[in-house]
């Protein structure tokens, strides 16, 4: 879909309001995780392949402003596991991208928001087991998934929370590890976004228009932080997040069925 028909898609606008705030609540310090549900709510009105250059220049946006909270808190050797392997995901991500289909990367991205939201009630199961500790082996697979989901759909959330969150980080640690883990891919990403041409003038266009909400949901996540619990922000998102996997897999395989 053409930029111009972005900006007069009343749909479009419907779905990126609410994923760019979302995205940026989460990633101001409110929610974890749910930075992952942008491309996922754009894929119900636009194809995830677009959705995803539009929403890269706002990721960017909202990692700089996150990065100054927890510039240096980083779990270095996790770091160094991960960004090495997120980088051979990444590469295979940019050969690959021209010729996944859009409905099969509608069903891939589908798939991850379901297994995302049913993570949350598997890991509180898992809370009494005891904490692993940092793995080349398992942070090599894990950090190569998140970059090849990370580089399609913006979805590098649920890989790595599946290697770093069995270790029982401190919140904070926890928390600036993903945030400049993500920055710096995100970062890395632009490169290939820009060889593939997936930002033409027209798609920037859209990207700036939402920077304004970009910042405003940054700026809210940081002030609800010290001032609300999770508890129904993550209810109410997970949920969403979960019955838009249900529908994007459901559309995805009704496409490629066709």
């Amino acid at each position: 879909m053409p930029c111009a028909m972005l900006i007069e898609n009343p749909w479009f606008w419907a779905a990126a309001v609410p994923a760019v705030l979302i995205v940026g609540i989460s990633k101001g310090g409110v929610g974890g995780g749910l930075g992952t549900v942008g491309v996922p709510i754009l894929s119900l009105v636009v194809d995830p392949r677009i959705a995803a250059a539009v929403l890269l220049p706002v990721l960017c946006l909202i990692d700089l402003m996150s990065l100054k909270a927890y510039w240096g808190r980083w779990h270095r050797r996790n770091m160094r596991i991960l960004i090495a392997a997120a980088m051979i995901g990444i590469l295979a991500g940019a050969l690959t991208f021209r010729h996944l289909n859009a409905d099969a990367i509608r069903v891939l991205i589908g798939v991850i928001a379901i297994l995302f939201a049913l993570r949350t009630w598997l890991g509180a199961r898992q809370a009494d087991r005891p904490a692993s500790v940092p793995n080349a082996v398992r942070g090599g697979l894990w950090g190569a998934v998140a970059g090849f989901t990370s580089f399609v759909s913006h979805n590098g959330g649920p890989p790595v929370a599946v290697y770093l969150l069995p270790q029982k980080l401190d919140k904070t640690l926890y928390q600036a590890t993903t945030v400049v883990f993500f920055a710096a891919i995100n970062y890395v990403k632009l490169v290939p976004y820009w060889l593939l041409g997936q930002f033409p003038a027209t798609n920037l266009t859209v990207s700036a228009a939402l920077f304004p909400l970009a910042v405003a949901g940054t700026l809210l996540g940081v002030w609800l932080h010290t001032r609300i619990s999770d508890r129904f922000f993550f209810i109410a998102a997970y949920v969403l997040l979960f019955g838009i996997g249900i529908k994007l897999v459901y559309d995805g395989m009704t496409g490629l069925l066709a």
